[in-house]
């Protein structure tokens, strides 16, 4: 069911900075009939499953939100700052967005401190920055489309519904249920709801629904809900949508005045990308496979915990100055967070309505979409 990947140019109209749907498992189709309005006609679930790997777009535009609310306590230097990462968590975030096919779409991304827009037309790719009035003009190879993906500043980018709805079908396996409860109406259009639940009680994820176009079959929102909660702690939404196919001065761009221009080709990014590459696995390289050999997947489905090793260094000043500010800031961040002890061991504790994540002194991260204990009985298992 992986129909956003097999979809390049959508893929690049608004590319994913960070995931908004917290799912650990996936889903085994049902054969729920939905009782729609009557004015639509009935839909079971497997039909809108196929309804959505079917959907064929030729043109669209529209205004995206994407609102959450993740419950998390106020953490020093990532709540309360006012900054893109805060939103993210704990806020709000728009995007107008602009598709007429594989080679022409666009998306401005509305920021705390001004507006970023990427756009693809032809053969050119543009990239601009209103805060610091700069554009990036990359050219890329004809026949070629939806391969030059950039990607903005973490945090900045909403992602699309159909970003989110295929995150979560995606994972389709047997440690989910999946129903439908009916109509809805998002945008205007209606739509069918299609719900993703788990199984397992243990989960802090109550379900997961997507509002599919009935006529376009495309997601037009998706809710993640918590555990007995009546509210989405995360929506990604069409806040206004309309499926006539933008006109082509929409993917026309010229540079502000004064706007700072760089020109770059597909083979010069990849070629930089290759170098940047080879320098960190040959700087990074023994602590990548050392992250790797000590991370590991505890469970099966909504309620798996990931666990993995932090890398260790020795408190030397020139390993401390090597780790950079990045450390020091998440090491402070770490020891804000509320002090947890058992017979596990000793560590700092985050916990949002969705997830839950445990620092252990001894080095080891444990985060999964669990309440806390079943985080300290994986820690137990060393």
């Amino acid at each position: 069911m992986n129909v956003f990947r097999s979809r390049p140019a959508l893929r690049w109209l608004v590319p994913s900075a960070a995931a908004v749907v917290v799912i650990g498992g996936g889903a085994a189709a049902g054969t729920i009939v939905a009782s729609a309005d009557p004015a639509l006609p009935e839909r079971s679930a497997a039909q809108l499953l196929v309804d959505v790997q079917n959907a064929k777009v030729e043109g669209l535009s529209g205004t995206i939100v994407q609102t959450a609310d993740l419950g998390l306590p106020a953490v020093p230097g990532v709540t309360g700052q006012g900054d893109e990462l805060t939103k993210l968590i704990a806020g709000s975030n728009t995007a107008r967005v602009w598709y007429a096919g594989e080679d022409q779409a666009r998306v401005a991304i509305q920021g705390v401190l001004g507006q970023t827009d990427i756009i693809r037309n032809g053969t050119d790719v543009w990239i601009w920055r209103s805060q610091n009035n700069t554009a990036s003009h990359l050219k890329v190879p004809a026949g070629k489309a939806g391969k030059a993906q950039h990607t903005p500043p973490a945090g900045v980018v909403p992602s699309t519904p159909r970003e989110a709805a295929d995150a979560a079908l995606a994972a389709i396996d047997p440690t989910t249920a999946v129903s439908t409860t009916g109509a809805a109406e998002v945008a205007g259009r209606d739509a069918y709801e299609l719900v993703l639940a788990p199984k397992d009680s243990a989960s802090l994820i109550g379900q997961v629904r997507l509002a599919i176009d009935a006529k376009e079959h495309i997601p037009l929102r998706v809710d993640v809900y918590a555990k007995d909660a009546n509210n989405p702690a995360v929506r990604v939404a069409f806040q206004q949508v309309s499926f006539t196919k933008p006109d082509a001065q929409q993917f026309n761009f010229n540079p502000p005045p004064g706007a700072k221009v760089e020109n770059q080709t597909a083979e010069q990014l990849q070629a930089e990308a290759e170098k940047k590459g080879a320098e960190a696995k040959q700087k990074h390289g023994e602590a990548r496979k050392q992250a790797a050999e000590s991370t590991k997947v505890v469970g099966k489905g909504w309620t798996s915990v990931f666990v993995a090793q932090a890398p260790k260094a020795d408190d030397k000043a020139d390993d401390k100055k090597a780790a950079g500010p990045e450390a020091a800031a998440l090491e402070g961040v770490l020891k804000s967070l509320p002090a947890v002890k058992g017979s596990w061991g000793s560590g700092h504790l985050l916990q949002s309505t969705l997830f839950s994540a445990l620092a252990t002194d001894d080095g080891r991260i444990l985060v999964g979409a669990v309440a806390p204990e079943k985080l300290y009985e994986v820690a137990a298992q060393k």
